[in-house]
């Protein structure tokens, strides 16, 4: 198992954009940071650079790719290991009926097959490990023997990590988020998974709420992974370092981090991004200290005009919280 492996920050649409993780590595040296997912049409059809570019400071980061076409994958892991990626991770946990439509996605744990001979064909191509993201089943098909199939499976072709969203999905009826939410948990399948592989690094996403939490449930598991909880408040991972990887607990402050992200902003500003493609990733950085609401209500009220410079930060603190940086 790769040590990284112990703690990850989830792949979420529209949201874990290089801005992001660039902000979230700040934070965490150790940690896996995932992009958002790609669909290989995306990056065979469409700007490849716009989809895969990333600072090396992000690393080390994993490609999620959304797909189901072996050769199409197999081409697009071959890319991401040229761009540098530290990791190709399939998605098979996606409920939507976008990705539905595109053959990917949960609807793929019906046909471990499928998911074995894709894995080959990207394995095949590249050095750098492939992983799967999974759901503990869909729709009816939700008892263990089906969890257990779709592993056995792929673990047969040769894939050693499986990273598993402990709700089963709704491919009709519920949409994303609800499938987010609705599902009930079920982290003892998670555990069962791991007894019964457990040659196999297998890791649990899903309800967790904070790093701490992340380690009371890991029990046995090989890591834990996170995502709302993060993007919402995303100083807890600050000390996940600390936690998860026994580093010296930080000192650093929201405010520290805000003065060490300057040079950043400025420079991607002078590349023709605009302040709230950064700042949409800070909203909840100050959560949990007083008057963090004036924060998240002054960036919002001013950072998205296409002037708006790093002072809207400064002025923000000092607005909030009547201090400078």
């Amino acid at each position: 198992m790769k040590d990284y492996h112990r703690f990850s920050v989830a792949p979420m649409l529209n949201w874990t954009d290089r801005h992001c993780r660039y902000v979230y590595r700040l934070m965490t040296k150790h940690s896996l940071l995932y992009t958002e997912m790609v669909t290989t049409g995306a990056i065979l059809h469409g700007d490849e650079n716009h989809h895969l570019f990333y600072s090396p400071e992000e690393n080390p980061v994993a490609l999620q790719l959304g797909g189901s076409d072996p050769v199409d994958l197999k081409a697009c892991a071959k890319i991401a290991e040229d761009y540098g990626y530290t990791e190709i991770n399939l998605n098979c946990g996606c409920p939507s009926d976008r990705v539905q439509k595109g053959r990917f996605g949960a609807c793929l744990m019906t046909e471990p097959e499928l998911v074995a001979e894709c894995f080959d064909a990207m394995q095949s191509a590249v050095k750098i490990p492939v992983t799967i993201k999974n759901r503990i089943g869909i729709d009816h098909q939700d008892d263990y023997e089906f969890s257990h199939r779709f592993i056995e499976t792929i673990s047969k072709a040769g894939c050693e990590t499986f990273i598993v969203h402990a709700r089963k999905a709704w491919l009709s009826g519920l949409s994303p988020k609800e499938n987010r939410e609705v599902p009930p948990l079920n982290y003892d399948r998670v555990y069962e998974l791991k007894n019964n592989f457990p040659h196999l690094n297998i890791l649990l996403n899903g309800g967790i709420q904070s790093p701490e939490e992340g380690l009371n449930v890991m029990q046995n598991l090989d890591g834990v992974m996170l995502g709302r909880a993060v993007y919402h408040s995303p100083f807890i991972l600050n000390d996940v370092d600390h936690l998860y990887f026994g580093t010296e607990k930080s000192e650093q402050s929201p405010f520290d981090l805000l003065a060490e992200l300057k040079p950043y902003v400025e420079e991607e500003l002078s590349k023709g991004a605009r302040l709230h493609h950064i700042g949409r990733h800070i909203l909840g950085l100050f959560n949990g200290i007083p008057k963090s609401r004036q924060w998240r209500r002054y960036l919002s009220e001013n950072m998205f005009t296409d002037q708006a410079e790093f002072n809207i930060f400064e002025e923000a603190v000092k607005k909030s919280f009547d201090r400078t940086l």
